[in-house]
């Protein structure tokens, strides 16, 4: 054994570690009378084992671990043939560090490897071939060490040198015939050159065959026990005590089993019944049949039974007449009431093959296989159930019911109104340039006041002892003291403004505060707020010291607050939601409710936070009013929707009314009546009962009560405001007709 170890490392130390021989080696002719190179004892650089190596050494070769050469050791052929004597003096050259890599051998091993040489020449076995013998470990844990692992005898294996890149590997690959056969050994990083019956053997393996070629799968295989008559038995063995006495298990399963059938639990196995079963498939289901069984089996629509018109000898009333019978082919095939003529032959045997008949079969197999039949639960449901059981609107009475008062004076459409605290004075703006004021008992025009512009919004203070009107023109708000009524309220109203005292350093606001002058107050104006922007609306708080502003701009200063005792302006937001539609404020808190195109959010002020939003689930906003109890809130919408949202139930729509055809211009609640009210561009002002209870376990009832109508449509424009009166159940309508309306 150690002979074959010596010659293995004698034939690695006389290999070039860096390229392999250019073509196969000629095999050398067999000399019997000279011993051959594998049984030469091997050159050592210096006796001893492979401790002789000094640490100077071992660092030379500690850093050939990431070199990445391809050094080739001498395969298990070449250790069996031999170094070819071709070579020459190139051999000698080859003799570097792989010799060091390898060791020296010591004396009394050189010693055994000469005299077993012949003995062990053509051993192969598998635990002489494996030279490294660190047993079945993780090849990484070597990655950091110079050596790879250790032979039999305890000596390092050191990792060949790597030092060729792709271009020498392209190179071998080219010149190298045996390149396609040579592998690396993982346990020594060492490349093998496969034999043939190994390169046999992969081939084998791949194609699925068994690794041994000389084993015959299909030879006939070899029965151990024949079926023939022994006459010595294949085993002997006794037979066991239990297999002639009986067992007590299995009597007690059979008892069981006896009384089981004696009471009737279990039914002796009946022939089966071979013959098929058929069965009517269009006979009236019965529910002991196959079928009937099912609880969701629909059965097949039946045919309708043939008519006198279908007979070979019909009546002379089914017969078409010759202008019937082009009518008939004239038709469309599914507007036919007959899918053909009706024909008379005078016999039965006269009767020709139907045409159609393979195509109504298919027809008629494609009705079956494709009509999508459903079992549907009818309920016996009266139609007047399901209607809800609403008052009549005769219980629900007062509301407006007729037209009383038509307030004329506007040259063109009205496009806002505004009723004064006490219910007297009526406020309308217009596109004329005109603010009138009317007296709502005559309808009289009291005043009118030309702003010089179209007027956007008009809004009447709600504050009884202070009588100011603003209004939306162009980029301002005006101020007006409309100098109607109680003289005191008109006295005060200016005591008011004139108190106020401006600041030697004013502050930056985003609006500027302008005092009218002589003339303009002599016409009733009093302040002049300019934004710099077009203003959309103007709406006063409950205590009537603010009023917020929506402007007709993208940005964050679409709404403006204004503090009337203060002459100061705010922009309460940083951002900006979208375009903002409509603004109001919240009748008992301090919340703020801001309608975009697509939702409503509600504000706190004095936290400065988001409360809800409110999602209408509808195209565009157009306009918005809150219940005087604050908790419900109603807008329009311009796809003809009035949206009621309940603030204490969900951010979704309570209840969704559809009762307009065009677009909601404008709606409003009353400040005392359960009533709410929306005008539209249809022309049509509906008034509908809301009763909000007090109980929070109850909904809000809504009821339909009235459709006031009186406007003519002008320019595909109704009604544009609604507002009702503070203290009767009255409503007034501005639109497009150039007036104003009042139904009581």
């Amino acid at each position: 054994m150690a002979g074959a170890r010596g010659a293995g490392r004698a034939a690695a130390t006389g290999a070039r570690p860096g390229k392999r021989p250019r073509g196969p080696e000629p095999e050398p002719e067999p000399e019997p009378e000279e011993p051959s190179l594998a049984c030469a004892p091997a050159p050592s650089l210096q006796d001893g084992s492979d401790s002789g190596l000094s640490e100077s050494e071992e660092s030379v070769f500690s850093g050939l671990e990431d070199s990445g050469s391809d050094s080739s050791e001498d395969d298990p052929a070449e250790r069996e043939d031999g170094v070819s004597s071709d070579e020459g003096p190139s051999g000698m050259e080859k003799t570097t560090g792989q010799q060091v890599q390898a060791g020296s051998p010591s004396p009394r091993t050189e010693v055994a490897r000469v005299q077993g040489c012949e003995e062990y020449a053509e051993d192969s076995s598998d635990e002489e071939d494996i030279r490294n013998t660190v047993g079945n470990v993780p090849l990484e844990w070597y990655a950091d060490f110079p050596h790879v692992g250790y032979d039999l005898d305890g000596r390092r294996i050191y990792k060949p040198l790597r030092t060729r890149d792709e271009l020498d590997q392209f190179l071998d690959k080219m010149d190298n015939p045996d390149y396609w056969r040579t592998v690396q050994d993982r346990m020594t990083g060492h490349d093998v050159r496969l034999t043939d019956e190994q390169v046999a053997l992969v081939r084998r393996l791949q194609r699925g065959q068994f690794g041994d070629g000389s084993f015959d799968p299909y030879e006939p295989a070899v029965d151990f026990f024949s079926g023939d008559l022994m006459i010595y038995p294949v085993t002997n063995r006794p037979a066991d005590k239990r297999s002639f006495i009986p067992s007590l298990v299995e009597k007690e399963k059979v008892s069981r089993m006896v009384h089981a059938i004696k009471m009737g639990w279990i039914q002796p196995h009946r022939p089966r019944d071979r013959t098929p079963s058929f069965y009517d498939l269009w006979a009236q289901e019965d529910p002991d049949a196959v079928l009937g069984r099912h609880k969701m089996h629909v059965p097949a629509p039946k045919l309708a039974l043939p008519g006198h018109a279908e007979s070979y000898n019909p009546p002379p009333e089914y017969l078409p007449s010759e202008e019937e019978r082009l009518a008939w082919q004239q038709q469309e095939p599914g507007e036919r009431k007959l899918n053909f003529l009706p024909h008379k032959f005078p016999s039965l045997r006269a009767v020709p093959a139907y045409g159609r008949f393979i195509q109504e079969r298919f027809e008629r197999c494609l009705d079956l296989y494709l009509c999508p039949r459903q079992r549907k639960m009818r309920v016996n449901v009266d139609p007047e159930d399901l209607i809800p059981k609403l008052p009549r609107p005769r219980d629900l009475q007062p509301f407006p019911t007729c037209q009383a008062l038509v307030y004329r004076g506007h040259s063109d459409l009205v496009r806002c109104l505004s009723v004064s605290p006490d219910g007297q004075w009526l406020a309308s703006g217009s596109d004329d340039g005109s603010v009138r004021l009317w007296e709502v008992a005559t309808a009289r025009c009291m005043r009118t006041v030309p702003v010089g512009g179209v007027v956007r919004s008009v809004a009447w203070n709600p504050h009884p002892t202070v009588g100011l009107v603003a209004v939306a023109v162009e980029d301002s708000v005006l101020l007006l003291n409309p100098a109607l009524g109680d003289r005191l309220v008109v006295s005060g109203t200016d005591q008011l403004l004139s108190a106020f005292v401006l600041p030697e350093e004013p502050a930056v606001q985003p609006a500027r505060w302008l005092e009218a002058s002589e003339d303009e107050r002599q016409a009733g104006l009093r302040l002049r707020i300019c934004h710099g922007k077009p203003v959309t609306q103007v709406t006063w708080h409950g205590r009537g010291d603010y009023m917020a502003v929506v402007l007709a701009a993208a940005g964050h200063t679409q709404v403006l607050i204004h503090q009337l005792s203060r002459h100061r302006s705010q922009s309460p937001f940083r951002r900006s939601h979208g375009q903002v539609q409509r603004v109001a404020f919240h009748p008992l808190r301090p919340f703020l409710l801001v309608a975009s195109q697509r939702s409503i959010r509600l504000y706190h002020l004095l936290r400065q936070e988001l409360t809800k939003k409110l999602r209408p689930n509808c195209k565009w906003v157009s306009s918005l009013a809150v219940h005087p109890a604050g908790d419900n809130v109603i807008c329009g919408t311009y796809d003809s929707k009035l949206v009621w949202f309940d603030l204490d139930l969900s951010c979704e729509p309570y209840r969704v009314l559809r009762h307009h055809k065009k677009a909601l211009r404008a709606v409003a609640f009353h400040t005392q009546y359960p009533l709410f009210a929306s005008g539209s561009d249809d022309g049509s002002i509906i008034v509908c009962h809301g009763m909000v209870y007090n109980d929070l376990l109850q909904n809000p009832l809504l009821v339909p009560v009235k459709v006031l109508r009186g406007h003519v449509l002008t320019r595909d424009l109704g009604v544009l405001d609604v507002a009702f009166h503070p203290t009767q159940p009255w409503v007034f309508s501005s639109g497009a007709d150039g007036t104003v309306r009042l139904f009581t």
